[in-house]
């Protein structure tokens, strides 16, 4: 059980807890919700004890870990497998030290726990974890440092969730996962065998995968049971309910006041004005709760073009190599509100590019006239200029406009007078969106292309984004991890599979369904072929050595349990138990030498191809 008592804590004089309180039972999955700055990063770091509280106190059952994803991600020659399998730090070091150790009661002590922490399914778990983020079984055998930082932020998340700490701690864990990879996280943590908190503003993990949202609102905790849809329904009626008892005693102080006025000096009434005044003093007004800050998005409209307004006919695209993308035949509306779908590194991110002429294509790509497309991606908002203000960006953008109309584009897209003529280095994320999402769609669109728009952008900025989107009078095509976001908004979905891009036949929720029963290996991120150093070679033969070893081991294993089940004793009816125990683990380390074998294969691989490149 995780208690929070009377916490006070402040950052530069403003106060972020006061006598904030709640407590969190053992198993719980809890979704940590709350504006932007109220302090839930922060809430983190005081668990962790990172931070040190003014008041209050935290308290944890003894010996309990806590995880999360670290900060700094692995960028190592170490292989994603054996980086995942060493975040389990207490089966690192049983592991090291079973090698070396000769007292046979601490070998049998180092055994004994070995098998406690299930250290010989350790491999398979890890491996399905990798799985489950995107990773397949050559993946796993590669270094590190072969991965971008989003890959390798995967690999720290499942670093942590193979370590399973009693207190699990994410924060935002969805922001570098395609939809298939939160998807997996989803079920993943519903079935998570301890405490889960998890900030995000994902409402479809937070309907999913927790059991209780927390608010952190007015620098108090408060515990709701339920996902965010239960959560969002019950405070609106709690803001309904004091809403009306805030009016009903403002009616009756004013109505008092009035008396008070009128009679207070007439002698015959003063008694009775006095008394009145003296209620009023007893009658303590009630603050209405404060409504959320309104988030705003408004797209300027594009005029009407006739249909198509863009038709791609035997197209195929790729980047110099084979086609990622081939024979394309596809037809895109004004009115059109399309979802691509597909695995990561399908080339959804691809076909956006083709779409927006951030790349072109071979065959017959024909666009109206006078089409304005506008193109938002992730990185668009890493490559705003840091010491500039937004004024300035859209000044640059726009030279001869007036700056009153720039600033009321900007309050347009939420970003008001402050923020205008704050330097973007110092916006927060969501401002940095609003801001990227404006320039893309300086121009009024008539096709709007939004990869992974929501990010940054908190709950409530996703709403007024798919409010904007659903008064946009342009076409839209939409590359998200957000189900919630593109359950409102598209109205078409694309399958870009194999090459290929097809309409999908269902809606979300069969496409939900199919990923997270299909067995299909998921797409790896496929570097770009090098010439291996001498020092990459020497890496890849350490890890083939590696995996050598750790079959040499299983296999020594599963000797010594064939021996223990081949011991007529254990299958007395008095030994059933016992002998359901031994047969499990001899499943566990067969399975586990399957992998090490296919992974001593995929190193092998790696290899041959490093030497013949």
């Amino acid at each position: 059980m995780l208690r929070l008592d009377d916490l006070s804590f402040s950052i530069e004089g403003r106060p972020l807890f006061e006598a904030a309180s709640a407590t969190i039972p053992t198993g719980h999955k809890i979704g940590l919700v709350g504006r932007n700055g109220t302090g839930k990063t922060t809430l983190f770091r005081l668990i962790r004890g990172e931070l040190a509280l003014e008041g209050g106190s935290i308290t944890l059952p003894s010996r309990s870990k806590i995880g999360g994803v670290a900060q700094e991600v692995p960028s190592s020659g170490t292989s994603l497998l054996e980086t995942v399998l060493q975040s389990d730090q207490e089966r690192a070091s049983l592991m090291a030290e079973a090698e070396s150790a000769s007292d046979p009661a601490r070998i049998a002590a180092i055994q004994t726990r070995l098998a406690d922490i299930d250290a010989w399914s350790a491999e398979g778990r890890a491996s399905a974890i990798l799985k489950g983020l995107g990773f397949d079984t050559q993946a796993q055998a590669r270094p590190c440092s072969d991965f971008s930082g989003g890959w390798r932020m995967r690999v720290a998340l499942a670093g942590v969730l193979f370590a399973q700490p009693d207190l699990l701690l994410l924060d935002e864990p969805t922001n570098y996962l395609d939809l298939e990879g939160a998807l997996w996280l989803e079920s993943y943590l519903a079935k998570y065998p301890h405490t889960v908190i998890i900030i995000s503003h994902d409402r479809g993990l937070l309907n999913r995968a927790v059991d209780h949202i927390l608010h952190l609102e007015d620098r108090k905790l408060t515990l709701y049971a339920g996902g965010y849809d239960t959560f969002a329904r019950t405070r609106a009626e709690q803001r309904a309910v004091l809403a009306a008892e805030a009016q009903k005693v403002a009616t009756r102080r004013a109505h008092m006041q009035k008396f008070v006025d009128r009679f207070r000096a007439k002698a015959s009434k003063a008694k009775q004005a006095q008394s009145r005044l003296k209620m009023l003093e007893k009658l303590t007004p009630i603050t209405p709760p404060s409504e959320a800050a309104k988030h705003v998005f408004s797209f300027p409209a594009p005029e009407e073009l006739s249909p198509p307004i863009l038709r791609l006919e035997g197209v195929s695209v790729g980047y110099g190599g084979p086609p990622v993308l081939r024979k394309l035949d596809l037809r895109i509306d004004q009115d059109d509100r399309i979802a691509l779908l597909g695995r990561n590194g399908e080339g959804k991110s691809t076909l956006s590019k083709l779409l927006a002429r951030k790349l072109e294509g071979e065959g017959q790509v024909t666009r109206a006239a006078k089409l304005r497309v506008g193109y938002f991606a992730q990185h668009q908002v890493d490559e705003l200029e840091l010491d500039e203000t937004p004024l300035q960006h859209l000044q640059r953008a726009r030279p001869t406009e007036a700056q009153p109309k720039l600033r009321a584009r900007l309050a347009a897209f939420g970003l008001m007078a402050e923020q205008a003529e704050t330097v973007v280095a110092r916006l927060s994320g969501g401002q940095k969106a609003r801001l990227s999402l404006l320039l893309a769609t300086l121009d009024a669109p008539h096709l709007l292309i939004l990869d992974e728009p929501t990010n940054h952008l908190d709950i409530e900025s996703r709403e007024a984004l798919v409010e904007a989107l659903t008064e946009y009078n342009g076409a839209v095509v939409l590359v998200s991890h957000d189900m919630h976001l593109l359950s409102l908004v598209a109205d078409r979905l694309w399958l870009v599979s194999g090459g290929h891009v097809s309409p999908f036949e269902g809606d979300l929720e069969s496409y939900r369904a199919f990923l997270l029963a299909s067995d299909t290996k998921p797409a790896r991120e496929k570097p770009k072929p090098k010439r291996a150093s001498r020092d990459e070679v020497a890496v890849l033969r350490s890890e083939l050595r590696k995996c050598e070893a750790r079959i040499e081991k299983l296999e020594d294993m599963r000797e010594k349990l064939a021996k223990k089940l081949a011991n007529p004793a254990l299958y007395a009816d008095d030994h059933a138990g016992d002998l359901r125990v031994w047969q499990g683990k001899y499943a566990e380390v067969m399975e586990a030498l399957d992998r090490a074998e296919a992974l001593w294969v995929a190193a092998q691989e790696a290899l041959d191809t490093a030497q013949d490149a």
